[in-house]
């Protein structure tokens, strides 16, 4: 009897959502609907801020964070990564020199997924 390889994890959950509100919330809905309260509080707070300074760069920066987060979610070897080095952060001593490897590669992450949402 022989059994099938397991698949290879798929390259992308969904596709890359356009940057503004509306694709933003629905490809959120998709790969973590249990941070809808947090993105929508987040909103709230940034979109009054940019009311309060009359600038859209709250807005702007808004976008940019929540596509960040969404594309380290809907990219499972990002999101692997990213899961690792959170679980060391939050294990490991802060003297040990893993945990320093681990915060380098949760940025490395992070600054990879907004490379890919900003275009540089």
């Amino acid at each position: 009897m022989t059994t099938a390889p397991a698949p290879e994890p798929a390259e992308e959950i969904i596709p890359r959502p356009e940057m503004n509100f509306a694709a933003l919330r629905v490809a959120l809905a998709r790969v973590a609907p249990a941070r809808m309260a947090e993105f929508l509080a987040d909103r709230d707070v940034l979109f009054n801020q940019a009311t309060a300074e009359q600038s859209f760069s709250p807005i702007r920066g808004f976008l940019i964070k929540w596509a960040t987060e969404i594309e380290i979610l809907r990219v499972p070897a990002l999101a692997q990564r990213m899961n690792h080095a959170q679980r060391e952060i939050h294990t490991l001593d802060r003297d040990d020199p893993a945990w320093r490897a681990a915060m380098g590669e949760a940025l490395a992450v992070h600054n990879e997924a907004e490379t890919a949402v900003t275009g540089g």
